[in-house]
């Protein structure tokens, strides 16, 4: 078994073949631009939603083509670049009770605000303000649980969707004897 070094055309092939993919990738995020563009041209609502058809079933045709340049090294590249600067805001693996329970607090209450939502406003109309301010308030504190909860909590989260998951706690309660 042989290894060869990779030849000069062969890393400068790599090197274009990923330009071309980038540029592929940022033409099906600027090629929306022709939505409101169409709208602002006062087209029909028909031509506006034509192309809006094309440009999703596009978007997808293009991005097949951009992976198909890159390959697989190119792509793993993409992931690493990308996942590199996402993997900072990852939450902690483990955190501490107090923080723990605010966590929690601060995901069961946006869902169960939704959940009662239109029982009260069927129970009592008026009581609910009409404000989209609080309804995005509760999404954003939705988001912030998860990183308050920690990474774990994923982990907790995933087991309720599989069959054969089963509890294991390390934890320092001890049950009862």
């Amino acid at each position: 078994m042989s290894t060869q070094a990779k030849g000069p055309t062969e890393v400068a092939s790599a090197g274009w073949r990923f330009k071309v993919g980038l540029g592929i990738i940022a033409l099906t995020l600027l090629i929306w631009l022709l939505v409101p563009l169409a709208a602002a041209a006062n087209a029909p609502a028909s031509i506006v939603a034509a192309v809006t058809g094309g440009i999703f079933i596009a978007n997808k045709l293009l991005l097949l083509l951009a992976i198909a340049i890159m390959g697989k090294a190119g792509f793993g590249e993409l992931k690493r670049t990308t996942f590199g600067y996402v993997s900072a805001l990852a939450p902690s693996a483990t955190v501490g009770p107090i923080r723990y329970r605010i966590g929690l607090v601060m995901f069961c209450l946006p869902l169960l605000s939704a959940i009662l939502e239109p029982y009260v406003d069927t129970i009592w109309p008026g009581l609910r303000p009409a404000s989209w301010i609080l309804e995005l308030v509760c999404d954003a504190m939705l988001i912030a649980s998860f990183f308050v909860l920690g990474g774990n909590f994923w982990d907790k989260f995933r087991a309720l969707f599989v069959r054969t998951a089963t509890v294991n706690d390390t934890g320092d309660t001890q049950s009862p004897a």
